[in-house]
């Protein structure tokens, strides 16, 4: 096993703002933390347990190097971050890991602002990994050529003699100059995912964290709800406490009301919410310590009772979670997630959610578990595994319906069996 650490100069109890590359917790959060008896994660060994864990699945799959585009995955092999949604459609950062540990980081400049304050694992920091059109234009051929070059010297420099070279993204550009150079490329993408997909004790609590400060915003968003509202100014409510609590973003608009949550994946807008609607959204929030809190929940907004048939569909809706998530255990195939457990009704599968269960971390990740109508032999052939965290869905939505019953929890995988880490109640209106 490969075991990557340094020595560190940076004390983890040191105030918040100058322990770690992580985008930080508020005051706010801290606190309401602390009033719920929960620690605080070290990040510095998380940054340490993730480089591992990359370098561990680079061995296993006979990987030399991993070339990353994909801002996530920088994250997660370097702890750092910068301008990341302009990144996401700009990608101007790239991050190689060499089989020896050697890290080399492209970003916007050469000495990014956070090397000043931070001991990171990083042995080279340079620009010029920008290869869009936009930052390029008609010279991005000869840019190109010149990231493909730099990448082959690091290669004879470090003595890596080998060239099988895994990516996760790259612009075609980029890819035709680096197999003109005879590396064999492979896929970074699947390396990433199955690093990723193992958390560790620390990222639990970081991951804990970051939940109970999404709920903590929720219930500021739904003491905060009234008829007359729009379902942005709903929407932006959670947003604000997120960013508040030293959040970062929202990765969907899924906030919907009334019969607008029908067919769902509609997104929030300018709807006005009326007395006695259905009011169902879905975070897919990413947190402090950039940790993504993925959970649903369907309310009634209302001084009257929701219909029997809202009822009746919100309680096939909490048993289709409940007895799916009992499913999960250590060694429990992928297979069997999709197959077994609870089947939604002929009523609602034409518009059944694309998934059962979904991996989650810093943003929904592997693996993926479909429904029986949408299974492929073959795409998932793995079992789960203690540490990794799973979101399990139920979307209870009729064909030419009026409404949506949308609910999600988000589990950990544990030793014996599983560990719901959401708290969020539901809404009792529908269960009476």
């Amino acid at each position: 096993m490969t075991n990557f650490s340094k020595n560190r100069k940076i004390d983890p109890s040191k105030s918040p703002e100058k322990a770690n590359a992580f985008y930080e917790p508020t005051i706010l959060a801290i606190d309401e933390w602390k009033s719920e008896n929960l620690t605080l994660p070290d990040t510095l060994s998380i940054n340490s347990y993730r480089r591992n864990r990359i370098l561990n699945e680079m061995s296993y799959q006979k990987i030399d190097a991993v070339l990353l585009f994909d801002p996530l995955n920088i994250r997660y092999a370097t702890g750092t971050s910068n301008m990341i949604l302009w990144n996401i459609h700009n990608p101007f950062r790239a991050c190689l890991i060499l089989s020896n540990g050697y890290c080399v980081l492209w970003d916007y400049q050469k000495n990014p602002f956070y090397l000043k304050t931070h001991e990171l694992d990083i042995d080279d920091v340079r620009d010029g990994a920008s290869m869009f059109y936009f930052a390029k234009g008609d010279n991005v051929d000869k840019a190109a050529k010149s990231f493909a070059q730099e990448i082959n010297h690091l290669f004879n420099s470090q003595k890596i003699k080998k060239r099988r070279l895994a990516i996760d993204k790259i612009m075609i550009e980029g890819l035709k100059e680096l197999e003109n150079l005879d590396f064999s490329i492979g896929n970074g993408e699947k390396l990433m995912e199955h690093a990723r997909v193992i958390k560790s004790d620390e990222e639990i609590k970081a991951m804990r964290c970051s939940i109970l400060a999404c709920e903590k915003s929720i219930k500021v968003m739904e003491n905060n709800i009234n008829p007359g509202m729009t379902e942005n100014e709903i929407w932006s409510i959670l947003h604000a406490e997120n960013i508040k609590r030293g959040g970062e973003w929202i990765e969907t608009r899924l906030l919907t009301s009334g019969p607008k949550t029908n067919p769902w994946f509609q997104e929030c807008g300018s709807r006005i919410l009326n007395n006695n609607e259905i009011l169902a959204f879905d975070t897919d929030l990413i947190g402090p310590y950039s940790i993504c809190t993925d959970i649903s929940r369907t309310w009634w907004i209302g001084d009257e009772e929701p219909s029997k048939e809202m009822k009746t569909d919100y309680k096939v809706a909490l048993d289709h979670i409940s007895e799916n998530a009992s499913l999960v255990a250590p060694g429990v195939s992928f297979k069997d997630l999709t197959f077994k457990g609870h089947q939604l009704d002929d009523i609602y599968k034409k518009q059944q959610y694309s998934c059962r269960f979904h991996g989650v971390g810093l943003c929904d990740e592997f693996p993926l578990i479909a429904y029986p109508e949408q299974f492929e032999e073959g795409s998932f052939d793995y079992e789960l595994k203690p540490g990794m965290t799973l979101c399990v869905e139920a979307l209870v939505s009729r064909e030419n319906g009026s409404f949506s019953i949308k609910l999600e929890d988000q589990l950990l995988v544990t030793e014996t069996g599983y560990e719901n880490l959401t708290r969020y109640p539901f809404d009792n209106k529908f269960l009476g």
